[in-house]
């Protein structure tokens, strides 16, 4: 990671787009039942998965789930920051596919905009 890569995400939001790249707040939730991209907790959008947090492995899973819900290859996705913690930050290279929660918020942004 290098420092020109950390965005911060304008208006308290969890997500923001910078050209082509979408850029996430994450809220990791290891352990869980299933996978699941879960509401907004603030300036965070909380992301559930079934792996446990053992030297980063969930956050590899959650790479892999996220990256068939916005149908773009693993390699697309970059972990900016928080690979070891709950808390993360997700650059998202052109998504073909947006889960509804982000859709909607990103609508929002440009209906404020």
């Amino acid at each position: 990671m290098n420092k020109s890569s950390l965005t911060p995400i304008k208006n308290k939001s969890f997500c923001a787009w910078e050209g082509e790249v979408l850029v996430l707040n994450i809220l990791g939730s290891p352990s869980s039942k299933k996978d699941a991209i879960g509401k907004a907790k603030g300036n965070q959008l909380k992301v559930s998965v079934t792996a446990t947090p053992v030297a980063g492995k969930a956050t590899d899973h959650m790479v892999k789930f996220l990256a068939k819900e916005f149908e773009v290859a693993t390699k697309d996705i970059e972990v900016v920051f928080g690979r070891f913690n709950v808390n993360k930050q997700l650059r998202i290279q052109s998504p073909k596919n947006l889960p509804a929660v982000i859709s909607k918020e990103l609508a929002a942004q440009e209906n404020k905009a």
